[in-house]
């Protein structure tokens, strides 16, 4: 699945806005939405902050939906975990599988994390799909966070895309050759991915530091600085 949030971020009608005002609104709902601990609070930052990412920046649908789907699979698997295997209280499901069953604390803890999550999630993509990543770091540097942090976040970032491209590159490849036209052997190609995926990484975090070796990296990457507006 292809997802270029970089492009996303660098053409939406909110790219040119204050990034600082922008991280301010971020940390500071993420903070009241924490701090409230009310699940209809959560519900509706959801709604807003999507009505603001697809109305107000203009942001494609399709865009937005990927960028959700990858941690609400994560959300989603951590939740159904919760549900079966935390929390005490009245049962009022049994799987009949080892003993494994639902409560109602059980029940309870799943669903509260599950929106606690989705309403935080809107919130960071509004910093991440509005506002280019140079952007952000540099705010972060002029408000005197530790440079080691930058550091590790432009090198995350930029070895996050790398990974998933090479991950739609090696899907498609096994597409060509029908490797998830049945059953077994969409299994079977998963498996080759996951194993070759890994291999690859290393690979790439190899030629990565190689490649700032070339550069002159002595253990500090430079950040970028907007240029100051004449008058």
């Amino acid at each position: 699945m292809k997802f270029d949030m970089d492009y996303i971020a660098h053409h939406n009608a909110l790219t040119e806005t204050n990034p600082y005002l922008k991280l301010f609104i971020t940390i500071f709902l993420l903070v009241l939405t924490l701090a409230l601990d009310n699940l209809y609070f959560d519900i509706f930052i959801f709604i807003a902050m999507s009505i603001v990412i697809l109305a107000i920046a203009k942001i494609n649908i399709r865009s937005y939906l990927k960028f959700l789907s990858i941690p609400m699979v994560f959300v989603v698997l951590t939740c159904i975990f919760l549900i079966f295997f935390f929390g005490k209280g009245e049962v009022i499901y049994e799987t009949g599988i080892f003993g494994i069953v639902v409560t109602t604390d059980s029940l309870h803890y799943g669903v509260y994390t599950f929106f606690r999550v989705i309403g935080c999630l809107p919130l960071l993509g509004f910093l991440a799909l509005t506002t280019p990543i140079a952007k952000i770091l540099h705010c972060l540097e002029t408000l005197k966070v530790p440079k080691i942090v930058i550091e590790i976040a432009l090198l995350m970032y930029n070895t996050i895309f790398i990974f998933l491209n090479e991950i739609d590159t090696m899907q498609k490849a096994q597409e060509t050759r029908l490797g998830y036209s049945t059953y077994f052997g969409s299994f079977k190609s998963l498996g080759a991915l996951a194993s070759t995926i890994f291999l690859r990484s290393l690979d790439k975090s190899e030629t990565l530091q190689h490649s700032l070796d070339s550069r002159g990296y002595t253990g500090e990457l430079p950040i970028y600085e907007p240029r100051k507006k004449e008058n």
